[in-house]
């Protein structure tokens, strides 16, 4: 497993970052695994080197940030494992964004509020079991509460020890902008890495956020670097109520993100190049990530030990600049999609 550098500042992260949304109660959502099923997938993820976790408060309700802490501290060093996790959305089960079903979230339950901030991370040092979170990130981006009451919570969390480093998740260029120009001129913390909607068939983020983390020198941290498993290839047109997998049946979001016409020629591609290398979608897909610069790692999810496999032997793999090209050429522009 190859380490690198955080952005500019010395953390030192593998450079692929297991997602930890697949694990806690499928009372979240139907795919998600429990403590069994997950111990094997973290224990071989440890195996292969990466140091890197991310979770969120808001995922299974508490539950993923409990087990991420428990298999942490079973399978490797504090010292040596990097713990990312997330505020903003409600910690509540019946909360269910995007469906008329949800239970409104209750006041100051949500947001990026100095009293929320404050409240959420104390609970979920209690949820991981740690005394300090390696990189705390901004979930979203907070319509409702000034950013200069956000970024100075979030310093002064830096300032007293229970945060190492923030990070910002999915949002606009400027907004992003807005938050590192606010800390920069009052001499607060800013952001070091951005966790944004990036892979091969959603690309948008190419126009204006990747150039200004580049610029920066900001660590790009992508979510769904396979596209909720679309770019896999085993999904079909046909299959929008149906799938080959628990997440494909159940997983609304994927639906609302992708399987467009032009979504599947990407995958058609994907599936050219690794036919012809003799590898899989996803080592491909996961490789055109890593060629990118300023990526520091993509966040993986894996509901089985092959899939974590699979992403670290992408890790191995070197594309020519002919198939990165080839790779590219049949992406189309998309709507924003994934924090709008």
């Amino acid at each position: 497993m190859d380490y690198v550098n955080l952005g500019r500042t010395g953390l030192k992260v593998s450079r692929i970052c297991l997602g930890m949304m697949t694990y806690g109660t499928s009372q979240w959502r139907p795919w998600i695994l429990d403590e069994a099923d997950a111990r094997p997938i973290v224990q071989r993820a440890v195996e292969l080197g990466i140091n890197f976790f991310d979770t969120a408060d808001m995922y299974s309700a508490g539950a993923s940030e409990e087990l991420t802490g428990k298999f942490l501290r079973e399978f490797t060093r504090r010292d040596e494992v990097v713990i990312a996790t997330k505020v903003f959305f409600p910690v509540d089960l019946a909360y269910q964004p995007g469906s008329a079903d949800s239970a409104p979230p209750r006041p100051n339950s949500t947001g990026l509020s100095r009293k929320h901030i404050f409240e959420a991370v104390e609970a979920s040092l209690t949820r991981l079991g740690i005394d300090y979170i390696d990189l705390y990130q901004i979930h979203r981006w907070d319509y409702e509460t000034p950013i200069e009451e956000t970024m100075e919570a979030l310093h002064d969390l830096v300032e007293s020890g229970k945060v190492r480093y923030i990070g910002a998740s999915s949002m606009w260029a400027w907004q992003f902008a807005k938050a590192q120009y606010t800390a920069q001129s009052n001499g607060w913390s800013r952001f070091v890495s951005m966790q944004n909607h990036y892979n091969l068939i959603y690309r948008e983020e190419e126009r204006e956020m990747i150039p200004l983390c580049r610029d920066q020198g900001v660590a790009l941290i992508p979510w769904s670097p396979l596209a909720r498993g679309f770019l896999v290839g085993n999904r079909t047109p046909g299959d929008s109520t149906a799938g080959p997998t628990p997440r494909a049946q159940n997983d609304d979001f994927a639906r609302r993100l992708y399987y467009r016409d032009e979504d599947f020629a990407v995958v058609d591609r994907l599936s050219e190049v690794a036919s012809r290398r003799g590898e899989s979608n996803a080592r491909i897909g996961y490789a055109w990530l890593l060629h990118q610069p300023g990526l520091a790692a993509p966040i993986v999810g894996a509901s089985k030990v092959a899939h974590i496999e699979e992403a670290v032997a992408a890790t191995e793999i070197e594309l020519s600049d002919e198939e990165i090209q080839h790779l590219n050429e049949p992406y189309t522009p998309h709507p924003v999609l994934g924090h709008t």
